[in-house]
């Protein structure tokens, strides 16, 4: 179930990366990718029936599988939770940039993730030392990585969501990183929810901290979950509680992607009580939820997925969107990683022996012409992620027609439900 696995073994040839792969400039300007305006195709581009037999408002909005209107910055924190023994916190944050500070800082740096201490992964769209748009009342999501991953696995994602108008906060969970595996999987499941409800707390305290890069910035009535694999685990536990930890009740919309909602529906074998849920805690969320996932996933098969819809019945809207030949690792960033390898002149023969081995064999079912496009996978991850919290967090009904079957008949590669 760990989403990024290879990365342990990427380290290892970290070294010869950075004499190889010098970082390029990146000029800062708004808008990196201009985003168009999009609107449902159909039989009518302004309207599109519902499955309730109503009409959704489907008129221009900025594309959600694209970059939206603002810049990105990006800032790193570090967080101690003095409740839970000092307990340590890396947190990387995604945030709009206004217009006027884009112009007031023209040689804004690049943002470059850091990745085992050495390797530095570029961004084409987030930028360092950027001030935090002032709008107030913006709306924060909560990232949470898969099992022993990073919390810049998927920032694509991440970055088209903050383009998009949201600030997203994503925690590497110590103890269940890249960086640091060493928690066994209960002690690493009771930490999750804490952390997110933690960060939570944080950035209130934050929003009201008149010295704080992000007072007066936040709408602290309403939360966003989104995870991966095990994060996505996260982001329901947050909704109905997990691992021993109860469910945080300011979180009032989640997308989880790739999650594990019974124990042997996932190639990982787990027998602890957290390695699943129960139809009791998913017949406890009332809050809207997207559940993501590709229908070629072995690691966690998308039948946790439909048993999950089927199982939510208090919630008020469910949405189930597989896509239909993606698998696992089509929602991280593994073809980024490989791909830079390659174009540093490191070739697939040789990654056995600088111990990338591993990325192998997801390299070849996810980033190759054979497999399934990641281009198309990420567009529509970024499509139904967007629309799916524009929708439900910030009240804009436009993006509420992507979310309908009558849309979903446009996409070859969606199968779509909701309820």
């Amino acid at each position: 179930m760990s989403t990024t696995r290879s990365l342990t073994a990427l380290m290892s040839c970290a070294a010869l990366l950075l004499a190889s792969c010098p970082q390029g400039e990146l000029a800062l300007e708004p808008s990196p990718d201009a985003p168009s305006e999009t609107s449902l195709d159909g039989a009518d581009p302004d309207t599109a029936a519902d499955e309730d037999g109503g009409e959704v408002v489907a008129g221009p909005v900025d594309a959600p599988s694209e970059l939206g209107a603002f810049v990105v910055g990006h800032m790193q924190l570090s967080e101690t939770d003095a409740a839970r023994g000092d307990r340590q916190l890396v947190v990387d944050v995604w945030y709009p940039v206004d217009p006027s500070d884009v112009a007031a800082n023209p040689e804004a740096a690049p943002t470059s993730y850091l990745l085992g201490g050495v390797f530095n992964f570029p961004s084409d769209h987030a930028f360092d030392g950027l001030p935090v748009s002032a709008r107030s009342g913006q709306t924060l999501l909560l990232f949470s990585h898969g099992y022993r991953s990073i919390n810049t696995q998927s920032v694509t994602l991440v970055e088209t969501l903050a383009s998009h108008g949201f600030i997203v906060v994503s925690p590497e969970h110590t103890g269940n990183s890249q960086g640091s595996p060493e928690d066994d999987f209960e002690t690493a499941a009771a930490h999750r929810v804490p952390d997110i409800t933690f960060v939570i707390d944080r950035f209130i305290e934050r929003h009201q901290s008149p010295s704080d890069p992000f007072f007066g910035r936040l709408d602290t009535t309403a939360f966003g979950g989104v995870g991966h694999s095990f994060g996505g685990m996260t982001a329901l536990g947050v909704a109905c509680g997990w691992a021993g930890a109860a469910a945080d009740p300011r979180v009032t919309a989640i997308a989880p992607i790739s999650a594990v909602i019974q124990a042997d529906l996932q190639s990982s074998q787990r027998t602890s009580p957290f390695a699943g849920f129960s139809q009791e805690q998913l017949g406890s969320i009332t809050i809207p939820t997207l559940l993501l996932g590709g229908t070629e996933d072995i690691a966690v098969p998308v039948a946790n997925n439909a048993l999950a819809f089927s199982w939510m019945t208090s919630a008020p809207r469910v949405y189930q969107v597989d896509i239909i030949g993606a698998n696992h690792t089509h929602f991280a960033n593994v073809c980024d990683i490989g791909d830079l390898l390659i174009s540093a002149g490191i070739t697939q023969d040789q990654w056995a022996a600088l111990g990338a081995g591993d990325l192998i064999e997801p390299y070849d079912r996810t980033c190759t012409p054979e497999a399934f496009p990641i281009q198309e996978a990420t567009r529509l991850q970024n499509l139904y992620v967007v629309s799916f919290f524009k929708t439900h967090l910030l009240d804009e009904a436009a993006y509420e027609a992507f979310l309908t079957v009558a849309y979903a008949d446009t996409e070859a590669a969606v199968s779509f439900t909701r309820k």
